[in-house]
């Protein structure tokens, strides 16, 4: 690309691994964010910070020469659960107006990232892009309301818009002064090395498509070079094809943690009742994969890099 890849909330749990990612392939990237410079992780020094007011309608400056933007940059659901008018703003209006933005300043390519539970809740059965979504948690609702914005923008030519509708991202952050210690396997990687036990607060028995963080990173890569062409209507699963229970996930952390941590990881949970099973799932990523993706599936790689974290951070 001949200008940089502007990437909102790169510094963020997703955003500093994808940034990382980027760079890794050899692009340059710009980055925002609201943190003090003092707050900079390390690595950022591999890119360019800009902490303009954006919120304000700032981007003019931001997006100059920019050839890309992977908008990352939105409330979380535990914010949206405890405020659900007041994530509208940050989630859906501040989409719209990087769209327009974007437009303006004649960017190519808008990757934008929402959630698989647009689908609903919970996630179960087989799930492809053509499934209706019907999102019940606020977090969800507002992600879909701005993919809308961004399809319609690609439908319209625009720019080329590209959803990236993905499913249980997890593994280690950039950094460890990112507080996203409340996703389910990161929680139990941390439980792990500082406790040498697992609490699960369910029977575990629900499925979850579980993608490590180094093929999202991947993903973005991946679609940041297609064709045009290639894109289609735009809108992708993207999603591990890796679809254990939760407490067949709490099995595979217990396992490396005693092979990594040397000790017995055991694991506490409420007994299911005799009928109790698990649902299927089945997230398909089949249009992601016939642009040539497929991920790489390292989950004990990625489980490990995470204890690692946990061990020398928390432990």
């Amino acid at each position: 690309m001949s200008g940089p890849i502007l990437v909102t909330g790169g510094f963020g749990y997703l955003g500093g691994r994808i940034v990382c990612g980027l760079v890794a392939a050899g692009h340059r990237v710009r980055v925002t964010t609201r943190r003090a410079p003092a707050a900079y992780p390390g690595w950022a020094a591999k890119v360019e910070v800009r902490d303009e007011p954006i919120d304000t309608g700032g981007w003019a400056g931001v997006l100059n020469g920019v050839a890309a933007i992977v908008h990352l940059a939105a409330a979380n659901e535990i914010d949206c659960g405890r405020d659900p008018a007041g994530c509208v703003e940050p989630n859906v209006t501040a989409a719209i107006r990087l769209i327009e933005a974007a437009r303006a300043a004649k960017v190519g390519r808008f990757v934008y990232f929402s959630t698989a539970h647009v689908y609903g809740a919970p996630l179960e059965g087989r799930i492809d892009e053509t499934r209706l979504p019907r999102p019940i948690h606020p977090y969800a609702i507002t992600h879909r309301a701005a993919e809308d914005f961004v399809l319609a923008a690609h439908d319209q030519g625009w720019l080329e818009g590209v959803v990236v509708r993905l499913s249980n991202g997890f593994g280690a952050p950039a950094d460890s002064g990112i507080d996203r210690w409340t996703l389910l396997a990161n929680d139990l990687c941390r439980q792990a090395a500082t406790q040498g036990r697992l609490v699960m607060r369910s029977t575990g028995l629900q499925r979850r498509d579980f993608i490590t963080l180094a093929d999202v990173a991947g993903a973005v890569v991946h679609l940041l070079g297609l064709p045009r062409a290639t894109l289609g209507d735009g809108l992708f699963n993207v999603g591990g094809a890796y679809a254990p229970t939760v407490y067949e996930m709490a099995g595979l952390i217990a396992q490396r943690a005693q092979a990594l941590l040397g000790r017995e990881v055991e694991i506490e949970r409420p007994q299911p009742r005799p009928d109790e099973t698990a649902a299927p799932l089945d997230y398909r990523i089949d249009k992601l994969k016939a642009t040539g993706f497929a991920p790489a599936g390292d989950v004990a790689g990625e489980i490990d890099a995470t204890l690692r974290l946990c061990r020398e951070a928390f432990a």
